[in-house]
C-alpha cells in the first residue's frame, strides 16, 4: 500500500469545530484537545455511543481495531460526523508478539509509527509518575519510616513500558547502607500498574490528583492503608501527568478524526480508552466508535461496569466482530491450518461466537455481527456465519475495511445507523455494588464466561476479608484473566463448559476505583517471545524512516 497522505491535523481539528486555542500542537500531524474543550461543551447533548467488541481472541486474528477504524471511516463517507476513539499503544506488545494495534491497511490510524512509539510521551508520563511514588515510598522507609510501613507489605511495584521477564522478581536496596532498605519488589508494565488507571479514568486535574491520592501503596504494620497523599507524592505525580491527561488528537488514513488516548490492558487493567477522551469525542461528533480491548467478557465487561459508572455513559450499541480463521480456531483447527476451507470448524466455533452475543445482550445493548473478511474465507464459510445470524435474527454485515478502507464498512454502518433509529439500548449492568465481593465475582464468572463457580485461594479469601475490614468491598471488579479463553487457562477454546474459575488474589485499586481479581496464572508483567516483533523493527540510515512496525 502507497504511503497514506496525511492531513495537517489543524484541518481535522477545523472538521469537529476545534479552533488553535483549543488544541495543543505535538508536530504537524498530531495535538491534544485542552480540557477546557470539555468544559466548555458540557452542556451539549452526547453523540451516539458504538461500542466495538469481539469474541474471544485468537492467534489467528480478529481484526477488531481495524473494523472500529473502517466504521469511522464508512460512517463519514455516509455523511456522518464521527470519531474513531482507541487506547494507544503499548511498547511492550509492540515489540512483543501483538503488533501496533492501529488498525492496518486502509483502516488505520496515522502517522502509525509516532503512535506505536513515543506518540505525545503520555505513557512515559505514566511510567515516571508511577516509579516517583515507588522511590518516595522507599525513601520514607529510608528517613525513618515516621508512619511505621511494613517493608513486608508493600504492594505498589516499578513499572517498565517493555516485557522483560528478568524484572518480575527482583531484590532492591542492596549495596550497604547508602543503597537504601533491602525489599523484595519486582517491576509490572506499564498498561498494567494503578497509575495508567488513573490516568484512563480521571476527567480533570482535579479528580486526577483526588485519585493519585488515595491509591493504596503499602500497609502499615497495623493493617492501614498508605497512600500517595499520607508521603506526600500525589502533588507531584500530578504534576507530571499533567499535559498527559488531555486527549491525542490524530486521523485515520481517509482524514476520519481519531482520539487515541488512555492505555490500560484489558486483561490485567480494566482495558478502555480514557473515559475524557470518549466524554469530549461525545461532544465532538454525533457518532463515536469506541473500542475496548479483547472480546465482549473482558474489555466490554470492564466498559460496561467500570468505565460506564465512573463517566455515567450509556452505550448505545454494540458491534461484535468475528473473523472466519478465528472461529476455526475455536472450532478445533490448528494455526497453520487456518487458511485451509472447513465449514464444520466454522460451525463448531460458531459456539463462542453465540456466547459473545450473549454477553453483549446482558446489558441491554442491541448487537450487529461484523464478520471481518480476510483473503483466505470462502464464500461458503463466509455464508455459513451469516446463515446463522439470520436465522437467530441477528444483524450482520461482510466487512472489508482492510482493503476498501471505509467504502468496505458502508454495509456494516448502514445497518449500525438502522438499528439505531429503530431501538433503544436498555443498558444496564451485570451486578450491583452493594453485592458481597465474592458474588460480584461469581456474577462474571457465571455470566460472562458461564462458569459454574469460583474457586478462592486463601490469599484471596484473605484478601477479601481485609476489603470488607478497611470499607472497599462496595467497589467494581476488574477481572485479572487470560484474554484467550472464557476460562482461566488460555488453552480452553471455543465454549468451555464445567469449569470453574480460580481467583488467587484480590487487590484494592482505590484511586482507579475498583478492586482487581487475578485469576489463573496471569501475569503482570508479559515476557518476549521467542522470536520478539522488535528483531523486525529497523530505522533506515539513509532516509530516518522508521521500519517494520506492524
Amino acid at each position: 500500500m502507497d504511503k497514506p497522505e496525511i492531513k495537517p491535523i489543524m484541518e481535522i481539528a477545523k472538521m469537529l469545530g476545534l479552533s488553535e486555542d483549543d488544541i495543543e500542537l505535538y508536530g504537524k500531524y498530531a495535538a491534544k484537545i485542552k480540557l477546557e474543550v470539555y468544559e466548555k461543551l458540557k452542556s451539549k447533548p452526547d453523540g451516539k455511543l458504538i461500542v466495538v467488541t469481539a469474541i474471544t481472541p485468537t492467534k489467528a486474528g480478529e481484526g477488531k481495531t481495524t473494523v472500529a477504524i473502517g466504521l469511522g471511516e464508512a460512517l463519514g463517507r455516509l455523511g456522518k460526523k464521527s470519531i474513531v476513539v482507541l487506547r494507544q499503544p503499548s511498547l511492550g506488545p509492540i515489540f512483543g508478539i501483538k503488533g501496533s494495534a492501529c488498525g492496518g491497511g486502509r483502516a488505520q490510524v496515522v502517522p502509525m509509527e509516532k503512535i506505536s512509539l513515543h506518540f505525545t510521551g503520555d505513557l512515559h508520563a505514566i511510567t515516571v509518575a508511577h516509579n516517583l511514588a515507588v522511590a518516595m515510598l522507599e525513601n520514607h522507609i529510608y528517613r525513618g519510616n515516621a508512619l511505621n510501613i511494613d517493608i513486608h507489605n508493600i504492594v505498589i511495584k516499578r513499572v517498565v513500558d517493555v516485557e522483560d521477564r528478568g524484572l518480575r522478581h527482583i531484590v532492591v536496596g542492596l549495596g550497604g547502607k547508602l543503597g537504601g532498605i533491602p525489599l523484595e519488589t519486582g517491576f509490572d508494565i506499564t498498561a498494567s500498574c494503578e497509575t495508567c488507571s488513573i490516568h484512563a479514568l480521571a476527567v480533570d486535574w482535579k479528580d486526577l490528583k483526588n485519585r493519585l491520592a488515595k491509591m493504596t501503596i503499602a500497609y502499615t504494620v497495623d493493617g492501614k492503608p498508605v497512600t500517595p497523599a499520607d508521603i506526600k507524592a500525589h502533588g507531584a505525580m500530578a504534576a507530571l501527568l499533567r499535559d498527559s491527561l488531555m486527549p491525542n488528537l490524530v486521523q485515520t488514513i481517509e482524514g476520519t478524526p481519531a482520539i487515541v488516548h488512555g492505555a490500560p490492558f484489558a486483561n490485567i487493567g480494566h482495558g478502555c480508552p480514557s473515559l475524557i477522551g470518549i466524554k469530549t469525542a461525545l461532544k465532538l461528533a454525533d457518532y463515536v466508535v469506541v473500542e475496548p480491548g479483547f472480546g465482549a467478557d473482558l474489555g466490554l465487561e470492564k466498559f460496561c461496569d467500570i468505565v460506564c459508572r465512573a463517566g455515567n455513559l450509556k452505550p448505545d450499541i454494540a458491534v461484535l466482530v468475528v473473523s472466519i480463521r478465528a472461529l476455526k480456531v475455536h472450532g478445533g483447527v490448528k494455526f497453520k491450518n487456518v487458511d485451509k476451507p472447513n465449514v464444520e470448524a466454522v460451525k463448531k466455533g460458531i459456539e463462542n461466537l453465540e456466547k459473545q452475543i450473549e454477553n453483549v445482550g446482558k446489558f441491554g445493548l442491541p448487537v450487529v455481527v461484523a464478520i471481518n473478511r480476510f483473503p483466505t474465507d470462502t464464500d461458503e464459510e463466509i455464508e455459513c456465519v451469516k446463515k446463522w445470524c439470520e436465522e437467530k435474527n441477528i444483524p450482520v454485515a461482510v466487512v472489508e475495511v482492510f482493503q476498501k478502507g471505509g467504502e468496505g464498512g458502508i454495509e456494516l454502518a448502514e445497518k449500525v445507523l438502522k438499528i439505531l433509529e429503530e431501538k433503544k439500548a436498555q443498558f444496564k449492568f451485570l451486578y450491583d455494588l452493594e453485592m458481597p465481593v465474592e458474588e460480584k465475582i461469581r456474577t462474571i464468572a457465571r455470566e460472562m464466561y458461564g462458569a459454574d463457580d469460583v474457586e478462592f485461594t486463601n490469599e484471596a479469601r484473605k484478601a477479601i476479608k481485609k476489603i470488607k475490614k478497611l470499607g472497599f468491598d462496595k467497589l467494581p471488579i476488574n477481572m485479572a484473566k487470560t484474554p484467550l479463553s472464557l476460562t482461566d487457562n488460555p488453552k480452553l477454546v471455543g465454549r468451555p463448559r464445567g469449569f470453574k474459575i480460580k481467583v488467587t488474589n484480590i487487590k484494592p485499586f482505590t484511586g482507579a476505583g475498583f478492586l482487581v481479581a487475578y485469576c489463573g496464572d496471569i501475569m503482570t508483567l508479559p515476557a518476549l517471545p521467542s522470536k520478539p516483533a522488535a528483531e523486525e523493527i529497523d530505522l533506515d540510515p539513509e532516509t530516518g524512516e522508521i521500519i517494520g512496525l506492524k
